[in-house]
């Protein structure tokens, strides 16, 4: 595709912008880490849950959906009593999880750097 100007390569719908939508919670990319590289891309909500410990129920479920109608991930009911689902990762998400942990290793090997930004008013973050 040939490259446009400057406006048409920063339209509403441009790839970077797409991405960046993707991952515009701070669950998203933390629910998509601990599905790929905790549990091996599959994982029942509960075990999600458990390895998500700061995250409530309502918003890991909300997340997932969210993930599921952007096709990051794949839901799947087993017809079990109690029933039961399972999230696990479609080849998108696991393309996805490249760019998320080349972020997450720059984050662990730089953490003083981030340690020394300013905390948003909005953080939790204490600083």
């Amino acid at each position: 595709m040939k490259a446009g100007t400057p406006e048409q390569e920063w339209r509403e719908d441009c790839a970077p912008r797409r991405v960046l939508e993707l991952f515009s919670t701070k669950w998203t990319s933390m629910v998509l880490h601990t599905l790929a590289v905790r549990h091996d891309g599959v994982a029942r909500s509960n075990a999600l849950h458990r390895s998500l410990p700061a995250i409530s129920k309502k918003m890991l479920i909300q997340t997932l959906r969210e993930m599921e109608v952007a096709g990051i991930v794949l839901r799947t009911e087993h017809p079990t009593v109690p029933p039961s689902v399972e999230y696990s990762l479609t080849a998108l998400g696991r393309q996805l999880v490249e760019p998320i942990e080349l972020i997450y290793d720059w984050a662990r090997r730089h953490a003083d750097a981030l340690d020394a930004l300013k905390a948003r008013p909005t953080s939790r973050r204490r600083g």
